[in-house]
Order: C-alpha cells, then structure tokens, then sequence
C-alpha cells in the first residue's frame, strides 16, 4: 500500500509545486540555509531572509568567514540564533575537509554542525538524487495519517520507524523531488491546523485515516512540557537621539545579542530610579510603556517597560553597554524581536519590519 503513493504523489508535486527560491537551483548550498530557516518558521517569512542572505553570504566559504556581529543581524527575527552559529561551524568545516561544496554523502552531511537526519536527507536527496528520506513535522503527519499510524511522533523511536519505512519505498529516480512531495503535501493539502483537504490529495485512495474517518485523529503528538513564565522590566534608556543597547552574555538564552537592558521581576517606577542612579545616570523623566510578551521555546516572557530619559548617556552601567543612534542600532546591531513592542516606541525597526516598511514608500 505504501509503495503505491509514490508514482501518484510525486506526479502531484511536479503538476502543482510552489515556486520557491531555493528550489529553481539544485544548489546544496541553498537547499540547506532555506531548511534550517524554515525549522518552525513559515515560507512566506522565510522568502526575504533567505534572499538577503544568500545575496550576503553566497557560499560557505563567505559564510565560514563572516563576522558573527553581520550574521546574527542578517538573521535578526527568525529566532533560534544558534541555528545559524551552527551553520558557521558547519561551513567552517566544509571549507577545511570538503573544500568549500557539501558533501554529496548523507552520513558526512549529518556529521556536520547543526544538521540532523531531517536536514541531510533533504541536501542529499534534492541536490545529490540519494536516495534517503527527509522526514519533518509534515511528513510525520503525512505518513501517520496513509497508514494509520497511532505512534507518538514526539518520540524519536516512532520518527526513526518512518525513516526506515520511506527508505524501503524511496524512488531511485528523483528521490528529491518525492522527499519535496511529501513535505509540500503536509503544507498545503494535510495541513497542521484546520481541517485536511482530502478532496485534493493525490493519495487519498490509499488513505487508511481518510477512509476510516480517522484523520482528525492522528498524528499523535504528546503535549509539550509548559513553559517557565519569568518576568521582566525593560528600560528603554535615552538621551536624545541615542539608546542604550546591552550585549546579552556569550551563552545561554540569546547568547552574544542586544537587547534593551532588562531586569528581573516587574518593579515599580523608584525601583528602577533607583537602579538608574547606581547606573551613574541622571534620569529626568520616566514614563511607564505597558506590558508585552515573548514566547520562547520553553520560556515565556511577561515584560512591563518604562521609557526613561536621562540628562547624558554617560557612566555606562557596565562594559557591555552601548549608546548608539537609533539608526546605527538597526543597521548593525542584532536585537531580538522579543523587545519589538518597546523598540517600536522610537521607531526602531526589527528583523523584516525595517525591509516591509522600507518597501511601502517609507523615505530610506
């Protein structure tokens, strides 16, 4: 039943394929910087980023030498910024064993930095025609919903039987382009939220959910542990034109980025006055900016912050502070899009924001 999918879906892919950037060229290269972003990140999203990106940074060789200041901010506001640290490992390796290209090997390809079987089975199979599967979030869906399957796809035993099951069925010829089916299957016809469009699935007759009435059901997927609620104060500290900007510490959360200084818990107004003075500043007016949050993966932020105009941005409250214009901060420094809502207050744009806005006729 299984191998029967395979003629069907993948003459579904070629007949109704997106148009995607990273797919009109077999380049590796390409294939692997849009599957990294698009991990938990929309392709409309996705488009713009990867465009800058590989117009920054065409090869791994350029990615291999950029400074990690120019590679955070280009990709400021996809989240997950060890993603792309990994990358740099990666393609730091790939210049020095692989002379600069991807290696046309699945194994040598899930050695690298970053990349897990996911991630080599779509390189291998799109750009080299290996024969290996690719399996994601859709393609678990996809497959547990044709043949029924109840197993948690949380569970790396229940991904790793998939895996071998698509491996025994994987086409000889253009594997790629049947690894890409299935995915571009779970995104537009199997979808994640709402209702499954059987009506227009190429594999419906082989469906045993649909034809049990069990789509609705499957995947299973166990609920994830609740994430740690922590909250925050953020100073939005200013003297004219210029703001204050912290360097987060090189580990942990946001490692190595700006962000408007923060504080623990939420504190009132002569709480923070008073952290302002131990600064060595002189605050002349403070004005409360209302509450924002941030979902991380596994922590959630509740954030109140407070505009706070100070007499001179002098006496830096520690060596990891900046005080820079508003505009060099958008240029050159990468802040994570969880300080959007109080960045917002003196126009400082984050991630894609600066690019929308500069496309709708804003003055550059």
């Amino acid at each position: 039943m299984i191998e029967r999918i395979v003629q069907p879906l993948t003459e579904w892919y070629h007949a109704n394929r997106r148009i995607l950037p990273w797919r009109e060229e077999k380049n590796p290269y390409y294939i692997w910087i849009s599957e990294i972003m698009l991990q938990q990140t929309r392709v409309e999203t996705v488009k713009p980023y990867f465009q800058r990106f590989i117009q920054a940074l065409p090869d791994p060789e350029a990615l291999a030498s950029c400074p990690e200041d120019q590679l955070l901010k280009l990709w400021e506001g996809l989240g997950y910024y060890n993603r792309v640290r990994n990358m740099q490992k990666a393609a730091v390796k790939i210049v020095q064993e692989y002379g600069g290209k991807l290696p046309a090997d699945y194994e040598a390809l899930k050695s690298l930095p970053g990349i897990g079987s996911y991630t080599a089975g779509a390189v291998a199979s799109i750009a080299y025609g290996i024969p290996v599967p690719a399996v994601d979030g859709n393609v678990l869906r996809v497959f547990t919903r044709i043949t029924e399957d109840y197993g948690d796809i949380m569970k790396q035993s229940v991904k790793n039987r998939v895996e071998r099951e698509l491996l025994e069925i994987m086409p000889r010829e253009d594997p790629g382009a049947f690894n890409q089916a299935l995915m571009e299957l779970g995104a537009m016809v199997c979808v994640p939220n709402g209702p499954a469009r059987c009506g227009q699935c190429p594999a419906a007759e082989e469906c045993l959910a649909r034809k049990h009435g069990t789509v609705d059901e499957l995947p299973v997927k166990k609920k994830a542990k609740a994430r740690r609620i922590e909250k925050r104060t953020v100073l939005l500290i200013r003297d004219g034109e210029r703001v204050a900007l912290h360097r987060r510490p090189p580990s942990g959360l946001l490692a190595g980025m700006y962000e408007l200084p923060n504080l623990e818990g939420h504190l009132e107004k002569e709480e923070v006055l008073s952290r302002i003075v131990q600064y060595g500043l002189t605050p002349l007016r403070i004005l409360p900016l209302g509450a924002s949050r941030h979902i991380f993966s596994h922590v959630e932020w509740l954030m109140e912050g407070y505009d706070i105009r100070v007499a001179a941005l002098e006496g830096a409250p520690g060596e990891d502070v900046l005080f820079v214009d508003v505009e060099d901060a958008e240029e050159k420094y990468a802040v994570p899009a969880a300080f959007g809502a109080y960045a917002s207050k003196i126009n400082m744009r984050l991630g894609q924001e600066k690019y929308d806005q500069m496309g709708s006729g804003e003055e550059q």
